[in-house]
């Protein structure tokens, strides 16, 4: 029997690279793949379903299947990261620590994406930073945006303004016309751009004067990871709601090839690490001690706890007009992994 042939949109990630490139394959299953960058990917199959299977963000899909967009999700979550403690802040803004930053200008790249749900959500609970009590400049054009695509609108209560087409989150964070902005780990690429672009993008000031919010990541991420227990998703995977019915079999056949395509990420990780990471080895081990042998687990029952956290967190943030149920948001057959 041929395999079913399917086109599959995704960025690169080194843990599902297998699975698109061939390396390992999912039972009855030929991958077209199709490279794209996030923000564009979320957009296309948002706007116009393109693909069969689409790496998805969790916040547009959150809001997608509230209004009954036709996808499913499968419980594969192989980006994640510590959002909130990417935030740099001006000095002369007066912010000396997270819970400083009630009252300040807080740069998003998209209201409604996932990073910006979970900055909103933990700077609230965490550390007791108001949602409407900030106002959010948002740099990605309605156009560009995945909101575009859904319809967004921002929630009522919010101070919600757009970043003009001629700045940046950056250009405005070093020139202190906002306050806040999730730059933290990327600001020597933040100045170089500036540098070279300042005729595009802006008056490129004195980046003395940006600091990271967390100045210690790791210890941040350890504080996290002991209090909440999980490492924040980013991004899912969709199957479309017309493949999904027409192929009983498959959400599960998928997802055992997400599986396979992270066990064989993980089994080569340490001869891909780059050469000039001398102690690539001795990181691994830290990062394994701090999150755990596998931060990126797959499955609903090791994800219970961060499904509530980021359903409750866009219900609360008027994203989402109910509080969604984790058992409408995957695919059936995937609901005991």
């Amino acid at each position: 029997m041929a395999p079913l042939t399917l086109s599959f949109i995704s960025a690169f990630n080194e843990r599902v690279e297998p699975l698109m490139n061939g390396t390992v394959a999912a039972d009855g299953i030929e991958i077209i793949p199709t490279y794209s960058h996030p923000s564009e990917t979320f957009w296309r199959q948002l706007k116009f379903h393109e693909f069969e299977i689409a790496e998805m963000s969790m916040s547009s899909y959150l809001i997608a299947r509230a209004h009954d967009a036709d996808m499913i999700a499968l419980p594969v979550f192989p980006s994640r990261r510590f959002f909130h403690a990417e935030q740099s802040y001006h000095v002369d803004s007066g912010i000396k620590a997270a819970g400083d930053l009630n009252g300040k200008r807080i740069g998003v790249g998209e209201y409604q994406q996932t990073a910006a749900l979970w900055t909103r959500g933990v700077l609230e609970h965490d550390f007791g930073v108001s949602q409407y009590k900030v106002h959010w400049h948002m740099e990605r054009s309605e156009e560009l945006s995945h909101g575009g695509a859904t319809g967004f609108t921002a929630p009522p209560g919010i101070s919600f303004h757009r970043i003009p087409p001629d700045k940046s989150m950056a250009t405005m964070l070093v020139n202190h016309e906002i306050d806040v902005a999730p730059i933290a780990g990327h600001l020597e690429r933040a100045v170089n751009v500036i540098d070279r672009s300042t005729h595009m993008r802006g008056t490129a000031g004195d980046w003395s004067k940006v600091k990271p919010l967390f100045p210690d990541p790791v210890e941040e991420a350890r504080r996290f990871v002991t209090q909440h227990g999980f490492v924040p998703v980013n991004h899912t995977y969709i199957i479309r709601g017309d493949v999904h019915r027409a192929n009983p079999g498959l959400a599960i056949s998928l997802y055992q090839g997400f599986l396979a395509a992270k066990r064989h990420a993980r089994e080569t990780l340490l001869a891909r690490v780059p050469t000039a990471l001398f102690f690539g080895a001795e990181y691994l081990k830290m990062t394994q001690e701090l999150l755990g042998d596998d931060p990126y687990a797959y499955g609903i029952a090791a994800n219970r706890a961060m499904l509530d956290t980021v359903i409750g967190f866009s219900h609360e943030q008027g994203l989402t007009p109910r509080r969604m149920k984790v058992e409408e948001l995957f695919a059936e057959s995937t609901l005991d992994t």
